[in-house]
């Protein structure tokens, strides 16, 4: 039997962090969207891959859960990026723009990419609530009405340049602060 047919609505981040150097700091942000508000750990959210390349300096950690409760996890794991990752220091020979450098959201069950997009729209928002130094642009179906693709957006934004972070023009919240870069939802 499918899991939509059991009504379960599932989906996946495949959160993209600027660190891979320091095990434990990727660790922490993985931990932390395991956790509820109250510290106890998640019942329906699970972390499914940590895949780390040091060279690249560059981790993307597998996040699912309900539909419903995959936004509070993933921001709970961005805010712990934002507090231990520094771009000034970040080296690595991946191009990145931000601490928190992709946030896309996936359908895995009984949810559309549509839903999907609002979910990363939503979190865009409460990103700039609980992290006001973080600024992001969107793509995919988060970036409505025009719905660019985020091969479209790293072209537009100079992704594979590098370029002053100040120069960059994002979406949602201010001129991008050194520290925490740029972030792609």
């Amino acid at each position: 039997m499918s899991s939509s047919r059991l009504g379960l609505r599932l989906a996946a981040c495949l959160l993209n962090i600027s660190e891979a150097r320091r095990k434990n700091i990727v660790e922490n942000i993985a931990k932390a969207a395991l956790l509820e508000k109250n510290g106890q750990k998640h019942p329906e959210v699970s972390v499914l891959n940590i895949f780390s390349d040091r060279d690249y300096n560059r981790s993307v950690i597998t996040i699912a859960a309900s539909v419903d409760d995959l936004g509070n996890s993933v921001l709970a794991a961005c805010l712990e990026a934002f507090q231990s990752i520094n771009m000034e220091l970040q080296e690595g020979v991946h191009p990145c723009l931000g601490a928190v450098d992709l946030i896309p959201i996936y359908p895995l069950s009984g949810v559309s990419v549509e839903e999907c997009g609002a979910v990363a729209r939503s979190l865009a928002e409460s990103l700039l609530l609980r992290a006001p130094s973080c600024s992001l642009f969107l793509f995919g179906e988060a970036d409505l009405p025009e719905k660019r693709t985020l091969v479209q957006r790293r072209k537009q934004l100079g992704w594979f340049t590098r370029r002053d972070f100040s120069a960059l023009e994002p979406d949602l919240g201010a001129a991008p602060a050194r520290r925490c870069g740029l972030t792609g939802a």
